[in-house]
């Protein structure tokens, strides 16, 4: 499918703040709510995040949705912060009709940077989606854009596989050092 494309974003305040104080689920989804967060969470440092398969801005390709059968994409990333103790992934979309957690993956080795089809690094662990289920939960929606964000983390997250999304999150955004994303705008 062509180059990698490598997305670097540095997180507006609003956004970093709402990213990193709290993630919250509610009961349509997951929506991010954010509270009051420290200074020091405004200045994240930005992870670089790229794919061999995905493009940032451009389609997901039906492969990785629920019309395919590859499970997740690849992904790369680097720039992770040397005091990092381990790293997580969130693969969801920000629909205003209700977000939707497609996968959650923490306890990630820090050096670990990559992340191969349809796989989950040794020692990695998954936990529960919005539907309830505990691995890659494949995109369905085909107008909603989806992220594919890479966040390092200042300790572990210790919570077993198939963990509640909401404890899940609430410890993800309460570790988090730095981020990145990769993001598709609609299911090719």
């Amino acid at each position: 499918m062509g180059q990698p494309h490598t997305s670097t974003r540095r997180p507006r305040p609003a956004v970093g703040t709402a990213l990193a104080a709290a993630f919250v689920v509610v009961a349509s989804g997951c929506g991010l709510t954010g509270g009051s967060a420290s200074a020091d969470r405004l200045q994240l440092e930005p992870i670089s995040v790229s794919s061999p398969q995905l493009r940032d801005g451009t389609a997901l390709p039906s492969d990785y949705s629920c019309k395919g059968s590859a499970g997740n994409p690849p992904l790369r990333w680097s720039g992770i912060p040397n005091d990092t103790k381990s790293v997580a992934i969130v693969v969801d979309n920000n629909s205003r009709t209700g977000g939707e957690v497609n996968w959650v993956v923490f306890d990630i080795d820090p050096r670990t940077n990559e992340l191969a089809d349809d796989s989950v690094p040794v020692g990695a662990v998954e936990g529960s989606t919005t539907s309830g289920k505990t691995g890659y939960s494949p995109p369905c929606r085909d107008k909603e854009s989806y992220r594919f964000t890479v966040y390092a983390l200042n300790d572990r997250i210790e919570l077993p596989k198939g963990a509640s999304l909401e404890k899940t999150l609430k410890s993800i955004a309460s570790r988090t050092i730095a981020w990145g994303r990769l993001t598709t705008t609609h299911i090719e």
